[in-house]
């Protein structure tokens, strides 16, 4: 006995932690920075996959969902075609609208614009954009968009050599900088 809790041994411990593990990912979207897409797999069916195949929801029921998230994204004319035929910035909206179809309630955004080219950056930080402040979905996103960040992020964290070095909100991060490598930062990408 530790304290008033049971004591876990390490096999009862190592399965406690997958179980907590997989909780957390069932309420938590992931949008990669190379999209990550079935090649061949349609929009639509990339879209569908999650929920169909691990939520174990109707074809039916999902693909009207995949529909309407497409839609949300800005691709419902692109349902029916494979990510060849997409464009980065394409692609990565149906990454989008592939994590939000398991109806998570936080998305993580790893680089999500860093594999596109410069002119196909905005439609995708557009639909984020929405997402934080049409839909209020609490979002986690790694990125030198620095202008997005300012515009949309409520808290900052700025990461050096792996360790938090300092956090704060917009305001205090870009005006009220305490350290010098934030500003050396900051200066190098705006």
């Amino acid at each position: 006995m530790e304290g008033a809790g049971i004591r876990l041994s390490g096999g009862h411990r190592n399965r406690h932690r997958r179980e907590q593990i997989r909780r957390i990912r069932t309420h938590t979207g992931l949008v990669f920075q190379d999209f990550q897409l079935f090649p061949n797999m349609t929009a639509i069916e990339n879209v569908m996959e999650g929920p169909v195949t691990v939520k174990r929801i109707q074809k039916e029921k999902a693909r009207g969902r995949a529909t309407e998230l497409l839609a949300t994204v800005g691709l419902a004319d692109k349902a029916d075609e494979h990510p060849i035929r997409l464009s980065g910035g394409q692609k990565q909206r149906v990454a989008i609208a592939r994590a939000l179809a398991m109806e998570p309630d936080v998305m993580l955004f790893d680089e999500p614009t860093s594999a596109l080219d410069p002119e196909l950056i905005g439609e995708v930080l557009a639909v984020m954009k929405a997402l934080a402040t049409e839909m209020h979905m609490t979002m986690i996103v790694v990125t030198h968009e620095m202008g997005f960040a300012r515009e949309v992020a409520h808290r900052l964290v700025f990461f050096h050599e792996g360790r938090v070095h300092e956090e704060g909100s917009p305001t205090e991060m870009f005006e009220h900088t305490k350290f010098p490598e934030t500003r050396k930062f900051l200066e190098a990408v705006l």
